[in-house]
């Protein structure tokens, strides 16, 4: 039985309804405003980290001074802001007139170029002041088109992934201290830079990856961070539970402890350096990294098209409200969208190529109606993951999945009870389901023996991953629910 009382136990503010939106030059076209249209209308998402992308806006005159076009980049941001969305930029993409070098670059996916044709400069600035004097013509700029009142809603922090293989890419992987050294002082020109038009914008860093030696390059930043009085609103972190290779070598399964057991190491090393306390921005997070490979490359990602990743995203829900009290936003990664080229191949995004709505993207709507006052709760099955709410006018939302360790199908199905404290018996009680037999475009695909699919075909798989509900009754009526393996469900419960 599932026990849902009627304790508050704190409020609890939503910090799993965001998103990285990748690439950022989508927000200009088409398919992307399709996404982002989609999201904001159906409230799944409340932030969306964007990449300024510096290269497309900085240029030399021909006395070499810095110069500026903002038009690209006002053109994203108002798309942005017209849709409700609040913001976090990444100040990144050395523009190839300050950079030291323009000889290595990368393309940061799985073709060989990046979206439309470009590539990414990982080396540092020749000058220092050249990449302060850009972060803080380009921050003055969006205060004065949007007004600081706007902008101070904002989070921005410094490049992305220093510590990874595409920051200074000419170095081998393992070295990072000359990777961070060399961005202790990009964040320090950074930090000049915005503070120079306002205290009020909310800035942060380092934004790593989840490997390697990340704890290290974390520390190390945190300390120069505090021995030089630099300002840090957050810390941005990026915690990916496991890779390709992991999990084409069996040695790393998908598995939210790895998710927890990585924020876990972070959290010590936050408060080891003196910054406990600071708010704390999970910007990348994913059951697996490299957005930009699929099936081809690692034949389990085909979680990501399943009601796996749906439950595993309530469990991490779960998992984080109980490790970390300063956790604001948890955004997960869309990235490998402009790559695909069939249906349910296995990139890491939201929709399929025929714009079919995924359980992690309906997992995403159901816990949008989530309250904000966590509740007290009671379970006496194992393997059951429960977030129970209740918001401001007294209406009760309870999300929950159900699965083991691996997410595996070898858990039986099980029926389990409801049974709320407060007296729901005036109440409607609906319930919506996420399995391999509700909102489950992919296993209908493959339950129908879909190739390519037909004008109709696409019909009948958008309607299926349509959320509805399975039930909906009275409150004083009985409430069973049947827990398949890897299932996920949201009870609401309102006047």
């Amino acid at each position: 039985m599932i026990h849902v009382k009627n304790t508050v136990l704190k409020k609890q503010h939503n910090f799993w309804n965001h998103c990285l939106f990748h690439p950022t030059d989508a927000v200009e076209d088409t398919w992307g405003r399709q996404i982002l249209d989609k999201m904001a209308e159906d409230g799944s998402v409340r932030m969306v980290r964007l990449y300024t992308m510096f290269e497309d806006i900085v240029y030399l005159d021909e006395e070499g001074g810095l110069r500026y076009d903002f038009r690209v980049s006002d053109l994203r941001l108002d798309y942005m802001l017209e849709k409700g969305y609040d913001i976090l930029l990444a100040y990144a993409g050395m523009p190839d007139c300050i950079a030291a070098s323009t000889k290595v670059k990368t393309t940061v996916a799985k073709n060989k170029t990046r979206y439309k044709g470009k590539m990414w400069n990982t080396s540092p600035p020749r000058d220092y002041a050249l990449w302060e004097e850009i972060c803080y013509e380009y921050t003055k700029h969006n205060v004065e088109r949007y007004g600081i009142e706007t902008v101070a809603r904002w989070h921005c922090h410094c490049f992305n992934e220093p510590d990874g293989s595409f920051f200074l890419a000419h170095l081998p992987r393992e070295e990072y201290m000359p990777r961070l050294e060399a961005y202790c002082k990009l964040y320090a020109a950074f930090e000049r830079g915005v503070r120079r038009v306002s205290d009020r914008i909310p800035i942060g860093g380092p934004a790593t990856t989840s490997s390697g030696k990340c704890f290290d390059f974390v520390e190390g930043f945190l300390n120069y961070v505090r021995e030089n009085g630099l300002k840090l609103d957050y810390v941005a972190l990026h915690n990916y539970g496991t890779s390709p290779k992991g999990l084409n070598d069996g040695t790393a399964k998908i598995c939210v402890e790895n998710n927890l057991k990585k924020h876990r190491r972070f959290l010590e090393v936050i408060r080891k350096c003196g910054f406990e306390g600071v708010e704390v921005i999970v910007d990348e997070w994913g059951a697996a990294s490299a957005g930009f490979y699929n099936m081809e490359e690692c034949p389990d990602f085909i979680f990501r098209e399943t009601e796996v990743y749906s439950a595993y995203f309530v469990k991490l829900i779960r998992g984080m409200i109980d490790l970390d009290p300063h956790v604001s936003k948890m955004m997960i990664c869309l990235s490998g969208q402009h790559e695909m080229v069939t249906d349910f191949s296995g990139f890491r995004n939201f929709f399929t190529l025929n714009f079919i709505k995924k359980p992690i993207y309906n997992a995403y709507i159901l816990a949008s109606k989530l309250g904000e006052n966590l509740l007290d709760v009671t379970c006496d099955r194992e393997n059951v993951y429960v977030v129970p709410t209740e918001n401001e006018r007294g209406e009760e939302a309870v999300l929950l999945s159900y699965s083991d360790a691996h997410f595996s199908e070898e858990i039986p199905t099980v029926s389990e009870e409801i049974v709320f404290e407060k007296d729901i018996a005036d109440k409607t009680v609906s319930v919506w389901c996420i399995d391999r037999e509700h909102t489950n475009p992919y296993c209908l695909y493959q339950q129908l023996g879909i190739e390519t699919p037909t004008a109709e075909e696409l019909r009948i798989l958008r309607r299926e991953g349509t959320l509805k509900p399975i039930l909906t009754q009275s409150g004083a009526e009985k409430l069973t629910l049947t827990l398949t393996p890897n299932s996920t469900y949201l009870i609401t419960v309102t006047a």
